[in-house]
This record gives structure tokens, C-alpha cells and sequence, in this order.
């Protein structure tokens, strides 16, 4: 596996279990909390080690991201939509998902430029800036299944 591969998947089986808490992850997929620990390591003894893809699975089940689905649909080159409490999620017409596209789209270039303010975009700020794009490509999402659905303004 690529390093890039491997350091992406690493990041976000790390993005899930702290997103989780340690202690809660181990009870939840019966590992100790030091083999997950392993599963996101970039210790050259951990290279080669990640996170089987049931234990992920039981993870995203208790997490409010489904952060292994997203990191594999990302690497496959495949956009993943999921059923949560969409914070844009709509039954008005198409007027009212532009206005919500407009706004989540101004969310992103809002936290580009505080993230860009100081020359480099840290690791925090890079997952605010995903997160909103993510929100952005959902109301986009939802902007295309009205148009396909022969949406009326």
C-alpha cells in the first residue's frame, strides 16, 4: 500500500476512535485500547497495520461521522451520502436548496480564509474546511436529486 494510502487511512481510523473517546472504542469492538492505537501509529512497527474493516464498522455504528466509510469512498474516487440530521435537508422547492447551497458554499470560503490567514492550513483547520465541504456537497446532492426528479421552482 502507498504511504499516501496508508497515512490517509491511518488519519481517519485515528479521526474515529478520538472522535468516539478510547476507552469507549475499546469496550465497543473489544481491542485494547493499545491496538487501537496501533491501527492509526505511524511507528514503522505499526506501517503495515490498519483497521480491520469490521471493527470500523462497529465504530461508525456508535459515531457521528462514518469516518473509514468516507476515507475508502474518497480513495475509490466514490461520493458517499448518508441518512443523518442534515442541517440543510429540505422539502421546499429548488429556489430554497440554492439559497442553501449559496450559504453552505460562503461556510466554506469563510473558514478557507481564517485558515489561510496565517500562510498554512493546519491539521484542524483542514477538517473544518472538509466538514463544510462535505455540507456542501450534501445540499449539492440534494440540489441534483430535485432537478432529477423534475424539481419545480
Amino acid at each position: 500500500m502507498s504511504d499516501r494510502i496508508g497515512s490517509y487511512l491511518k488519519k481517519h481510523s485515528e479521526a474515529l476512535v478520538k472522535e468516539i473517546g478510547i476507552e469507549k472504542a475499546a469496550e465497543i469492538c473489544g481491542k485494547s485500547k493499545a491496538t487501537l492505537g496501533r491501527y492509526y501509529s505511524n511507528d514503522p512497527d505499526n506501517a503495515e497495520r490498519y483497521m480491520p474493516v469490521d471493527v470500523a464498522a462497529r465504530l461508525e455504528a456508535e459515531a457521528d461521522f462514518p469516518h473509514m466509510t468516507v476515507a475508502l469512498a474518497d480513495l475509490a474516487g466514490v461520493t458517499v451520502s448518508w441518512n443523518e440530521a442534515n442541517r440543510n435537508a429540505s422539502e421546499g422547492n429548488i429556489n430554497s436548496d440554492v439559497v442553501a447551497l449559496s450559504q453552505r458554499f460562503a461556510m466554506l470560503m469563510a473558514e478557507y480564509h481564517l485558515s489561510i490567514a496565517d500562510g498554512t492550513i493546519s491539521l484542524n483547520e483542514a477538517k473544518r474546511m472538509l466538514k463544510e465541504a462535505q455540507a456542501l456537497q450534501e445540499v449539492l446532492l440534494q440540489v441534483k436529486l430535485k432537478l432529477e426528479e423534475g424539481a419545480t421552482l
